[in-house]
């Protein structure tokens, strides 16, 4: 989602982020207005001039863009603008022309939380009281866990974090530490395959270990 995809680079302090390409004005506003509202820097946006004909081309005239991004800008959601794919010189004028002497977006107050994400969003804040953590996905900690990764059943061991996520885990646990496995391959092979599960992928990772080399593998994925 959105506010997870902000959630992942907030810790980098951007001076702006944004959404461009993919998508026509139309389309994109609703990912627009929801980055205005979770961002705690500008926020910009580059639409395409709508999506491309059957020919690969853009139908979407300068006028009808610049109408829809004016509303943006009314609407509050933009520091910076401009256009992306089909978008001429008489596209980013008219665009210009349009949002002139409309005041930018005022960063929003937003609570200090402990932002985190998966797919999702996991925002843990005053009033969160309680952070369901699924501790199943260790090899330190499950017998059935570790007999899984020792014999390579790698699927078999995503269905371990799949069953602990649908049971209502907020985030999940992936420890790694044992003296026969390669600790270090076997985090970064799991939490790949983690990565291609969106039903498991939708909530954030803790990178579980006492070796500073593993959890540096495991953030690198």
């Amino acid at each position: 989602t959105t506010e997870a995809f902000y959630n992942s680079l907030r810790h980098a302090r951007p001076i702006s982020i944004g959404l461009n390409c993919a998508l026509g004005p139309d389309l994109l506003r609703q990912y627009v207005e929801e980055m205005s509202r979770v961002a705690e820097c500008h926020v910009n946006a580059h639409p395409n001039a709508g999506l491309p004909n059957e020919f690969g081309e853009y139908d979407l005239m300068p006028e009808q863009m610049a109408e829809m991004i004016r509303e943006w800008a009314q609407s509050g959601f933009l520091n910076i603008v401009g256009g992306c794919c089909g978008s001429s010189p008489d596209h980013i004028a008219a665009i210009a022309k349009a949002v002139a002497g409309i005041a930018p977006r005022k960063q929003p107050e937003i609570a200090v939380e402990c932002r985190l994400s998966g797919l999702e969003p996991l925002n843990i804040g005053a009033e969160s009281l309680f952070v369901n953590i699924g501790e199943r996905a260790n090899v330190t900690g499950s017998a059935k866990f570790k007999r899984l990764i020792l014999n390579e059943e790698y699927e078999e061991a995503l269905d371990i974090c799949r069953a602990q996520v649908e049971d209502g885990a907020q985030i999940v646990d992936v420890n790694m530490d044992e003296g026969m496995l390669d600790g270090k391959a076997a985090m970064v092979r799991f939490l790949n395959l983690i990565a291609s599960e969106p039903d498991i992928a939708k909530v954030p990772l803790m990178i579980d270990s006492s070796k500073w080399e593993i959890i540096e593998a495991g953030l690198k994925c």
